[in-house]
């Protein structure tokens, strides 16, 4: 085998591995960076209204994403998405203020999703939902 020959066999063998190599990284990357693509479909969730006491939250998943039914004191029931508008974290419940907090990067919220301190730019975004019979649909 000439010299030369072997020379440009392990030059495109190592090319390969180069860009098996490479693809392995940036593939999860952009997997990681790129959003989510949306569902045309309308998705409902349904939730029996008792599992929502008053005071307490139940987070479910709805389209693909975190979200959150609330019964504030009083009886008023609220849906939002739970991933705040900073960095995506989940947002936590905190019954006895009746506020979610992030625990990322300490933004607060009321519990209409309003922002009350820290770095969110944004209110949490509201799920329209309906009750009948006992059952509450969500979307």
């Amino acid at each position: 085998m000439d010299v030369t020959t072997r020379r440009k066999f392990l030059l495109a063998g190592l090319g390969t591995v180069a860009v098996a190599a490479s693809g392995g990284v940036f593939y999860p990357l952009f997997r990681y960076l790129a959003p989510r693509s949306s569902v045309t479909a309308s998705h409902k969730v349904d939730i029996k209204a008792i599992d929502v006491p008053e005071g307490g939250a139940k987070y479910f998943e709805y389209n693909g994403s975190s979200a959150v039914l609330i019964r504030k004191k009083g009886g008023d029931l609220i849906a939002l998405s739970a991933v705040c508008t900073h960095l995506g974290c989940i947002v936590q419940w905190q019954k006895e203020n009746e506020k979610f907090l992030c625990p990322c990067h300490a933004g607060l919220y009321t519990a209409d999703g309003t922002v009350v301190s820290g770095p969110p730019p944004k209110p949490l975004a509201r799920l329209p939902f309906t009750v009948a019979n006992g059952i509450i649909t969500v979307g």
